[in-house]
């Protein structure tokens, strides 16, 4: 029933920024607890950051704290991603996925939709 689609992803310099975006379809978005996932060439995919359905409470990684950051605007069903101060170890495909869960969860089985990802690249 949600369908997502990823943008915003791009090659930048270390130091920079760039806001990823995330649209949705479905009418329960906004029950959904929403996360960005990111994968580097050859690691698992990890957890990055989490917001709740009313965009009340938000969770990150201790890596991105303070550099990054999720919001939601459910009337126009998206939700971002505003990464600043980028670093080489930033560069992954970022997925945008959706959990049903009331739950902060950060286990990729744990999440019921996923986007197709958009890549994000860093220089040195």
């Amino acid at each position: 029933q949600v369908q997502l689609v990823e943008s915003g992803g791009g090659l930048v310099q270390a130091g920079g920024s760039l806001r990823l975006s995330c649209a949705a379809s479905g009418r329960t978005f906004s029950s959904y607890t929403m996360g960005w996932f990111r994968q580097a060439p050859g690691k698992e995919r990890e957890f990055v950051a989490a917001i709740t359905g009313s965009g009340g409470r938000s969770y990150y990684i201790d890596s991105v704290k303070g550099r990054f950051t999720i919001s939601r605007d459910n009337p126009k069903i998206t939700v971002y991603l505003q990464m600043n101060s980028l670093k080489p170890e930033d560069t992954a495909v970022y997925f945008c996925a959706a959990d049903r869960g009331p739950f902060f969860r950060r286990s990729t089985a744990d999440y019921d939709y996923w986007g197709q990802g958009t890549q994000v690249t860093v220089s040195s």
